[in-house]
């Protein structure tokens, strides 16, 4: 199976870089990339990445304060503690997603290293949490059309990037965008998530917008 799709990758691959496939035709039948969810719904999605850092207070919060959040999780790293995660799917307002094995640029890997990433972490992820991932970050927000070919052949409905980073990666948090219907709020697994958790959601709420689960506005937009 993993060879059938490296195969046909490779194929469609050498279509686009050999220029047998015009511009136009390019991304035709391969998953969108979204950065923001069109919708006339006054929402925001929440999305957490990676998954090394597993603060209770980040959990409490999300359960206690109903956030609907997307986590797009590295296998290795929800390993050593996978109740955490499981723990939020059970509640029933988290979903796991694809964030790739090891975190590599995907433009950068030939046709094997892009599914052995993608549909690795998607077996794994469904071998913990007893469901595929439909959607996938891709790493650095690194998209082209080989990686959602390889995307395709891996199951993935949408290749989601984000609209605003409110992640903490200094010393200073960034400044805090006005946020907007439909817009997609990135943040990670790190020591600082709890408090850029509640700077997204207080902004979020200073804008009216309430967090939405992703999945069922891609569909609405018509995106998966």
């Amino acid at each position: 199976m993993r060879r059938s799709r490296v195969v046909l990758a490779v194929l469609a691959s050498c279509a686009l870089s050999l220029g047998m496939v015009g511009p136009a035709e390019a991304g035709v039948g391969l998953p969108p990339v979204v950065a923001k969810v069109p919708t006339q719904e006054k929402v925001v999605f929440i999305t957490i990445d990676d998954g090394w850092y597993h603060d209770p207070a980040v959990a409490r919060t999300l359960v206690e304060e109903r956030v609907p959040v997307s986590m797009f999780l590295l296998p290795g790293a929800t390993s050593y503690d996978t109740q955490y995660f499981t723990g939020l799917v059970e509640e029933g307002r988290a979903t796991v997603e694809n964030h790739t094995v090891n975190h590599p640029d995907l433009t950068a890997l030939d046709a094997a290293g892009k599914d052995a990433e993608v549909c690795g972490a998607g077996e794994q992820l469904k071998g913990v949490f007893g469901r595929a991932p439909k959607l996938l970050r891709p790493p650095y927000g690194a998209v082209n059309d080989e990686v959602r070919l390889a995307a395709k052949a891996c199951g993935v409905k949408a290749l989601v990037t984000w609209t605003h980073d409110f992640t903490t990666w200094g010393d200073v948090p960034p400044p805090t965008p006005e946020l907007k219907s439909g817009d997609v709020v990135l943040l990670h697994f790190t020591p600082t998530l709890g408090a850029d958790l509640r700077r997204a959601l207080d902004a979020a709420k200073a804008a009216g917008l309430k967090p939405a689960a992703l999945m069922p506005h891609l569909k609405a937009a018509g995106l998966v």
